[in-house]
């Protein structure tokens, strides 16, 4: 059922509309292909991606700064494979990781042709926890760029998802209303559940079908938000 007082649409970035764990993945190959060829790809991101997502966990609450995270995160790694490996090294695949992470630019399916049924209709927003400069790469090198009004970043806001200041922050960059916004992300706990607790509607992108709570609105592909909007 479509809504028709919706008139601002705010979205996540990673793992919404980027497709962070292709990226990455290729960012740590090509980082790892170069420079530590004895690394094997498969293994080392089938333990980063859950120490990743359980580090951004705590930087979202502030129990870690953003330096820690993308130190923690290697580390983390990097001992459960048992693979020895000095700080000052681990400091130098941090920072080369943030630096190519953002040259890889595959979008989930679906996304050009969405906002490009959104465009004409609706203000299109982001607001993301993610690093500003590092975010702002992704948008504008995937060319995702000009379709949004406003990208509202936790630095600029001085909080982070599912904070409601946040949320607060991108409706007056927005000069949108509560009663006319809806927020789309892949985050329960962040996106949905934060917007939903500020007073916006929301909407759960949820690729791979996990167990969500019930009465949350939900699509499994970004082409099914068109039965919504």
């Amino acid at each position: 059922m479509k809504n028709n007082t919706i008139q601002h649409v705010f979205f996540d970035l990673d793992h919404t509309l980027w497709d962070f764990d292709k990226n990455s993945e290729m960012a740590f190959a090509t980082l790892f292909e170069k420079n530590h060829p004895e690394i094997a790809i498969n293994d080392f991101i089938e333990v980063y991606a859950p120490i990743n997502q359980a580090c951004w966990k705590l930087y979202q609450y502030d129990l870690i700064s953003h330096e820690e995270l993308r130190y923690k995160r290697l580390k983390d790694s990097f001992d459960a494979l048992n693979y020895a490996i000095p700080d000052s090294l681990i400091h130098q695949i941090a920072e080369d990781y943030i630096s190519i992470l953002p040259d890889n630019n595959h979008l989930f399916d679906g996304t050009i042709e969405l906002l490009n049924y959104l465009n004409p209709k609706y203000h299109l927003h982001i607001i993301t926890n993610g690093f500003a400069n590092v975010q702002y790469k992704k948008i504008t090198n995937s060319k995702i760029d000009t379709y949004f009004k406003t990208i509202t970043n936790s630095e600029m806001a001085g909080v982070k998802k599912p904070n409601p200041i946040i949320f607060q922050y991108a409706l007056d960059l927005a000069q949108a209303k509560k009663e006319n916004s809806i927020m789309i992300g892949d985050s329960l706990e962040a996106d949905v559940q934060g917007a939903i607790d500020f007073g916006i509607k929301a909407l759960f992108f949820n690729p791979n079908k996990e167990t969500s709570p019930e009465g949350i609105i939900e699509i499994n592909h970004l082409l099914e938000l068109k039965n919504y909007l």
